[in-house]
Protein backbone atom coordinates (compact mmCIF):
# COMPACT_ATOMS: atom_id res chain seq x y z
CA UNK A 1 0.00 0.00 0.00
CA UNK A 2 1.30 3.48 -0.86
CA UNK A 3 2.15 5.60 2.21
CA UNK A 4 -0.62 8.06 3.11
CA UNK A 5 0.29 11.74 3.33
CA UNK A 6 -0.85 13.67 6.44
CA UNK A 7 -3.22 15.85 4.41
CA UNK A 8 -4.84 12.75 2.85
CA UNK A 9 -5.68 10.89 6.07
CA UNK A 10 -9.28 12.15 6.30
CA UNK A 11 -9.99 11.12 2.70
CA UNK A 12 -8.39 7.70 3.22
CA UNK A 13 -10.65 7.07 6.22
CA UNK A 14 -13.80 8.15 4.42
CA UNK A 15 -13.42 5.47 1.71
CA UNK A 16 -10.86 2.86 2.81
CA UNK A 17 -9.89 0.00 0.52
CA UNK A 18 -12.15 -2.96 1.47
CA UNK A 19 -9.06 -5.17 1.63
CA UNK A 20 -7.65 -3.15 4.56
CA UNK A 21 -8.05 -4.83 7.95
CA UNK A 22 -5.33 -2.99 9.94
CA UNK A 23 -5.33 0.76 10.56
CA UNK A 24 -2.19 2.13 12.20
CA UNK A 25 -2.35 5.69 13.54
CA UNK A 26 1.04 7.16 14.41
CA UNK A 27 2.79 10.51 14.77
CA UNK A 28 3.87 13.18 17.26
CA UNK A 29 0.35 14.48 17.99
CA UNK A 30 -0.72 11.96 20.62
CA UNK A 31 -4.11 13.62 21.00
CA UNK A 32 -4.91 13.33 17.30
CA UNK A 33 -3.69 9.71 17.20
CA UNK A 34 -6.03 8.85 20.07
CA UNK A 35 -8.97 10.81 18.67
CA UNK A 36 -8.81 9.22 15.23
CA UNK A 37 -8.25 5.70 16.55
CA UNK A 38 -11.17 6.01 18.97
CA UNK A 39 -13.50 7.34 16.27
CA UNK A 40 -12.67 4.56 13.80
CA UNK A 41 -12.79 1.77 16.39
CA UNK A 42 -16.21 2.86 17.68
CA UNK A 43 -17.74 3.66 14.29
CA UNK A 44 -16.79 0.27 12.87
CA UNK A 45 -19.22 -1.68 15.09
CA UNK A 46 -22.96 -1.54 15.70
CA UNK A 47 -22.64 -1.10 19.47
CA UNK A 48 -19.39 0.34 20.81
CA UNK A 49 -20.49 -0.35 24.39
CA UNK A 50 -20.59 -4.12 23.71
CA UNK A 51 -17.23 -5.62 24.81
CA UNK A 52 -17.72 -8.52 22.36
CA UNK A 53 -17.92 -6.08 19.43
CA UNK A 54 -15.29 -3.55 20.53
CA UNK A 55 -12.31 -5.31 22.09
CA UNK A 56 -9.58 -3.27 23.78
CA UNK A 57 -6.10 -4.80 24.09
CA UNK A 58 -2.92 -3.30 25.49
CA UNK A 59 0.16 -3.59 23.26
CA UNK A 60 2.07 -4.96 26.24
CA UNK A 61 -0.24 -7.99 26.26
CA UNK A 62 0.30 -8.68 22.57
CA UNK A 63 4.05 -8.40 22.89
CA UNK A 64 3.97 -11.22 25.42
CA UNK A 65 1.39 -13.30 23.53
CA UNK A 66 1.82 -12.81 19.73
CA UNK A 67 -0.99 -15.24 18.91
CA UNK A 68 -3.60 -13.31 20.91
CA UNK A 69 -4.43 -10.91 18.09
CA UNK A 70 -5.24 -13.66 15.57
CA UNK A 71 -7.38 -15.44 18.17
CA UNK A 72 -9.35 -12.27 18.97
CA UNK A 73 -9.88 -11.42 15.30
CA UNK A 74 -11.12 -14.92 14.57
CA UNK A 75 -13.57 -15.05 17.46
CA UNK A 76 -17.24 -14.87 16.48
CA UNK A 77 -19.46 -12.71 18.65
CA UNK A 78 -22.53 -14.16 20.42
CA UNK A 79 -24.85 -12.39 17.99
CA UNK A 80 -22.52 -12.22 15.01
CA UNK A 81 -21.63 -8.92 13.34
CA UNK A 82 -18.36 -7.14 12.76
CA UNK A 83 -15.76 -6.78 15.51
CA UNK A 84 -13.26 -4.01 16.12
CA UNK A 85 -10.01 -4.61 18.00
CA UNK A 86 -8.49 -1.45 19.44
CA UNK A 87 -4.82 -1.70 20.46
CA UNK A 88 -3.37 0.98 22.73
CA UNK A 89 0.18 1.48 23.96
CA UNK A 90 3.25 1.90 21.81
CA UNK A 91 6.12 0.85 24.02
CA UNK A 92 6.56 -2.67 22.60
CA UNK A 93 7.01 -4.05 19.09
CA UNK A 94 3.81 -5.81 18.04
CA UNK A 95 4.76 -6.19 14.36
CA UNK A 96 4.92 -10.04 14.62
CA UNK A 97 1.32 -10.15 15.90
CA UNK A 98 0.13 -7.83 13.13
CA UNK A 99 2.05 -9.79 10.48
CA UNK A 100 0.36 -13.02 11.60
CA UNK A 101 -3.05 -11.32 11.44
CA UNK A 102 -2.43 -9.98 7.92
CA UNK A 103 -1.52 -13.46 6.74
CA UNK A 104 -4.76 -14.91 8.17
CA UNK A 105 -6.88 -11.97 6.90
CA UNK A 106 -10.08 -12.39 8.98
CA UNK A 107 -13.29 -11.35 7.22
CA UNK A 108 -15.38 -9.80 10.01
CA UNK A 109 -12.85 -7.86 12.08
CA UNK A 110 -10.65 -4.78 11.77
CA UNK A 111 -7.71 -3.82 13.95
CA UNK A 112 -7.10 -0.21 15.00
CA UNK A 113 -3.69 0.59 16.48
CA UNK A 114 -2.44 3.65 18.37
CA UNK A 115 1.20 3.43 17.42
CA UNK A 116 2.80 6.49 18.95
CA UNK A 117 5.49 8.55 17.18
CA UNK A 118 7.05 5.79 15.07
CA UNK A 119 10.27 6.31 13.15
CA UNK A 120 10.28 5.59 9.42
CA UNK A 121 12.27 2.40 10.06
CA UNK A 122 10.00 1.10 12.85
CA UNK A 123 8.95 -2.50 12.02
CA UNK A 124 5.25 -1.89 12.63
CA UNK A 125 5.16 1.23 10.45
CA UNK A 126 7.16 -0.45 7.70
CA UNK A 127 4.86 -3.47 7.73
CA UNK A 128 1.70 -1.36 7.49
CA UNK A 129 3.08 0.88 4.77
CA UNK A 130 4.01 -2.09 2.58
CA UNK A 131 1.01 -4.36 3.06
CA UNK A 132 -2.12 -3.99 0.85
CA UNK A 133 -4.15 -5.09 3.90
CA UNK A 134 -2.99 -2.23 6.12
CA UNK A 135 -2.97 1.55 6.25
CA UNK A 136 -0.34 3.62 8.07
CA UNK A 137 -1.94 6.98 8.87
CA UNK A 138 0.33 9.84 10.06
CA UNK A 139 -1.00 12.32 12.63
CA UNK A 140 0.75 15.67 12.88
CA UNK A 141 -0.04 18.81 14.84
CA UNK A 142 -2.82 21.09 13.63
CA UNK A 143 -1.87 24.44 12.18
CA UNK A 144 -3.36 27.20 10.11
CA UNK A 145 -6.48 26.18 8.25
CA UNK A 146 -6.75 22.74 9.88
CA UNK A 147 -6.75 24.25 13.36
CA UNK A 148 -9.42 26.77 12.40
CA UNK A 149 -11.61 23.99 11.00
CA UNK A 150 -11.27 21.99 14.24
CA UNK A 151 -12.25 25.05 16.29
CA UNK A 152 -15.30 25.93 14.20
CA UNK A 153 -16.51 22.33 13.89
CA UNK A 154 -16.12 21.56 17.61
CA UNK A 155 -17.98 24.69 18.71
CA UNK A 156 -20.71 24.14 16.14
CA UNK A 157 -21.26 20.62 17.47
CA UNK A 158 -21.56 22.16 20.94
CA UNK A 159 -24.27 24.53 19.71
CA UNK A 160 -22.15 27.69 19.53
CA UNK A 161 -21.44 30.20 16.80
CA UNK A 162 -18.19 32.17 16.89
CA UNK A 163 -17.54 35.84 16.23
CA UNK A 164 -14.79 36.66 13.75
CA UNK A 165 -12.44 38.26 16.28
CA UNK A 166 -13.02 35.40 18.73
CA UNK A 167 -12.05 32.92 16.02
CA UNK A 168 -8.84 34.81 15.29
CA UNK A 169 -7.97 34.95 18.99
CA UNK A 170 -8.62 31.24 19.49
CA UNK A 171 -6.49 30.15 16.55
CA UNK A 172 -3.67 32.45 17.71
CA UNK A 173 -3.69 31.05 21.25
CA UNK A 174 -4.24 27.33 20.66
CA UNK A 175 -1.33 25.00 20.05
CA UNK A 176 -1.09 22.14 17.58
CA UNK A 177 -1.91 19.23 19.90
CA UNK A 178 -5.45 18.02 19.16
CA UNK A 179 -6.12 16.68 22.67
CA UNK A 180 -5.06 19.96 24.27
CA UNK A 181 -7.18 21.89 21.77
CA UNK A 182 -10.27 19.83 22.60
CA UNK A 183 -9.67 20.41 26.31
CA UNK A 184 -9.40 24.19 25.91
CA UNK A 185 -12.52 24.32 23.75
CA UNK A 186 -14.42 22.25 26.32
CA UNK A 187 -13.54 24.79 29.03
CA UNK A 188 -14.62 27.62 26.77
CA UNK A 189 -18.00 26.01 26.01
CA UNK A 190 -18.61 25.34 29.70
CA UNK A 191 -17.90 28.99 30.48
CA UNK A 192 -20.24 30.18 27.70
CA UNK A 193 -23.07 27.80 28.64
CA UNK A 194 -26.44 29.35 27.85
CA UNK A 195 -25.07 31.65 25.14
CA UNK A 196 -25.58 31.26 21.39
CA UNK A 197 -22.33 32.97 20.38
CA UNK A 198 -18.83 32.91 21.82
CA UNK A 199 -17.23 36.36 21.82
CA UNK A 200 -13.71 37.71 22.16
CA UNK A 201 -14.51 38.60 25.78
CA UNK A 202 -15.28 34.92 26.48
CA UNK A 203 -12.00 33.83 24.88
CA UNK A 204 -10.00 36.37 26.89
CA UNK A 205 -11.73 35.38 30.13
CA UNK A 206 -11.06 31.66 29.73
CA UNK A 207 -7.90 31.24 27.72
CA UNK A 208 -5.69 34.26 28.18
CA UNK A 209 -2.41 33.50 29.90
CA UNK A 210 -1.80 36.48 32.19
CA UNK A 211 2.00 36.17 32.08
CA UNK A 212 1.89 35.94 28.27
CA UNK A 213 -0.28 39.05 28.07
CA UNK A 214 2.12 40.97 30.32
CA UNK A 215 5.08 39.75 28.26
CA UNK A 216 3.44 41.01 25.06
CA UNK A 217 2.74 44.33 26.79
CA UNK A 218 6.40 44.63 27.85
CA UNK A 219 7.74 43.76 24.39
CA UNK A 220 5.42 46.20 22.61
CA UNK A 221 6.16 48.95 25.13
CA UNK A 222 9.90 48.54 24.53
CA UNK A 223 9.68 48.72 20.73
CA UNK A 224 7.12 51.56 20.87
CA UNK A 225 9.26 53.61 23.28
CA UNK A 226 6.71 53.59 26.11
CA UNK A 227 9.07 53.54 29.11
CA UNK A 228 6.33 53.98 31.72
CA UNK A 229 4.30 50.98 30.59
CA UNK A 230 7.52 49.00 30.17
CA UNK A 231 8.65 49.60 33.76
CA UNK A 232 5.21 48.63 35.10
CA UNK A 233 5.23 45.44 33.07
CA UNK A 234 8.76 44.53 34.14
CA UNK A 235 7.77 44.86 37.82
CA UNK A 236 4.78 42.57 37.25
CA UNK A 237 6.88 39.94 35.50
CA UNK A 238 9.44 39.99 38.32
CA UNK A 239 6.70 39.72 40.95
CA UNK A 240 5.13 36.74 39.13
CA UNK A 241 8.48 34.96 38.96
CA UNK A 242 8.75 35.01 35.16
CA UNK A 243 12.18 33.96 33.90
CA UNK A 244 14.06 36.88 32.30
CA UNK A 245 15.41 34.62 29.54
CA UNK A 246 11.82 33.75 28.61
CA UNK A 247 10.50 37.29 28.17
CA UNK A 248 13.75 38.44 26.59
CA UNK A 249 13.34 35.50 24.21
CA UNK A 250 9.87 36.81 23.33
CA UNK A 251 11.37 40.24 22.66
CA UNK A 252 14.05 38.64 20.50
CA UNK A 253 11.49 36.72 18.41
CA UNK A 254 9.41 39.85 17.98
CA UNK A 255 12.49 41.83 16.98
CA UNK A 256 13.35 39.22 14.34
CA UNK A 257 9.76 39.38 13.10
CA UNK A 258 9.96 43.17 12.89
CA UNK A 259 13.24 42.92 11.01
CA UNK A 260 11.70 40.68 8.36
CA UNK A 261 8.61 42.88 8.15
CA UNK A 262 10.69 46.06 7.83
CA UNK A 263 12.53 44.47 4.92
CA UNK A 264 9.19 43.90 3.19
CA UNK A 265 8.25 47.55 3.77
CA UNK A 266 11.58 48.69 2.36
CA UNK A 267 10.92 46.63 -0.77
CA UNK A 268 7.71 48.52 -1.38
CA UNK A 269 4.90 46.81 0.55
CA UNK A 270 2.66 48.96 2.71
CA UNK A 271 2.93 48.75 6.50
CA UNK A 272 -0.76 47.78 6.71
CA UNK A 273 -0.31 44.92 4.24
CA UNK A 274 2.78 43.57 5.98
CA UNK A 275 1.15 43.59 9.43
CA UNK A 276 -2.09 42.00 8.22
CA UNK A 277 -0.14 39.06 6.77
CA UNK A 278 2.23 38.69 9.76
CA UNK A 279 1.68 35.07 10.70
CA UNK A 280 1.23 34.36 14.40
CA UNK A 281 0.83 38.02 15.41
CA UNK A 282 -2.21 38.38 17.68
CA UNK A 283 -4.73 40.77 16.16
CA UNK A 284 -4.68 42.93 19.31
CA UNK A 285 -0.97 43.66 18.71
CA UNK A 286 -1.33 44.79 15.11
CA UNK A 287 -1.74 48.48 15.91
CA UNK A 288 1.44 48.42 18.01
CA UNK A 289 3.32 46.55 15.28
CA UNK A 290 2.37 49.22 12.74
CA UNK A 291 3.74 51.95 15.03
CA UNK A 292 6.92 49.97 15.55
CA UNK A 293 7.52 49.54 11.83
CA UNK A 294 7.16 53.27 11.38
CA UNK A 295 9.69 53.92 14.16
CA UNK A 296 12.41 51.40 13.33
CA UNK A 297 14.66 50.97 10.29
CA UNK A 298 16.09 47.57 9.26
CA UNK A 299 19.57 48.61 10.40
CA UNK A 300 18.34 49.68 13.83
CA UNK A 301 16.39 46.44 14.23
CA UNK A 302 19.51 44.41 13.40
CA UNK A 303 21.32 46.17 16.24
CA UNK A 304 18.39 45.59 18.62
CA UNK A 305 18.23 41.89 17.72
CA UNK A 306 21.99 41.50 18.31
CA UNK A 307 21.64 43.25 21.68
CA UNK A 308 18.77 40.96 22.71
CA UNK A 309 20.66 37.83 21.63
CA UNK A 310 23.59 38.84 23.81
CA UNK A 311 21.33 39.68 26.74
CA UNK A 312 19.57 36.30 26.64
CA UNK A 313 22.96 34.62 27.02
CA UNK A 314 23.91 36.96 29.86
CA UNK A 315 20.74 36.19 31.83
CA UNK A 316 21.48 32.47 31.58
CA UNK A 317 25.06 32.91 32.72
CA UNK A 318 24.19 35.38 35.52
CA UNK A 319 20.76 34.19 36.62
CA UNK A 320 20.93 36.18 39.87
CA UNK A 321 21.10 39.41 37.82
CA UNK A 322 18.61 38.27 35.18
CA UNK A 323 15.87 40.83 35.85
CA UNK A 324 18.42 43.66 36.03
CA UNK A 325 19.98 42.67 32.71
CA UNK A 326 16.60 42.24 31.02
CA UNK A 327 15.27 45.55 32.33
CA UNK A 328 18.36 47.43 31.20
CA UNK A 329 18.32 46.14 27.63
CA UNK A 330 14.57 46.64 27.17
CA UNK A 331 14.77 50.21 28.52
CA UNK A 332 17.70 50.86 26.15
CA UNK A 333 15.51 49.68 23.26
CA UNK A 334 12.67 51.94 24.46
CA UNK A 335 15.01 54.94 24.57
CA UNK A 336 16.08 54.30 20.99
CA UNK A 337 12.44 54.08 19.92
CA UNK A 338 11.69 57.42 21.64
CA UNK A 339 14.21 59.36 19.55
CA UNK A 340 13.26 60.67 16.10
CA UNK A 341 14.64 58.34 13.43
CA UNK A 342 16.83 61.01 11.88
CA UNK A 343 18.71 61.62 15.16
CA UNK A 344 19.65 58.00 15.91
CA UNK A 345 23.12 56.53 15.55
Amino acid sequence: MVAVRPQDVAAALRRPDPRVIVFLFYGPDVGLVSERAKALAEQSVADASDPFQLVRIDAEVLAGDPGRLVDEAGTIGLFGGRRSIWIKGSGRNIAPSVQALIEVAPQDAIVVIEGGDLARSAPLRTLCERSPRALALPCYADDGRNLEEVVVETLREGGFSLSRDARAALVAQLGGDRLATRGELAKLMLYAHGQAEITIEDVDAVMSDTSALVTDMVVDAAFCGDAGTLETGLRRLAAEGSAPAVYLGSALRHGIGLLGASGDVKRGRSVDSVVETWRGLHFKRKAAAKRQLQRWSPGELKSAVALLQDSVLQTRRQSDLGHVIAGRVLLDIARVAQRPRGTRR
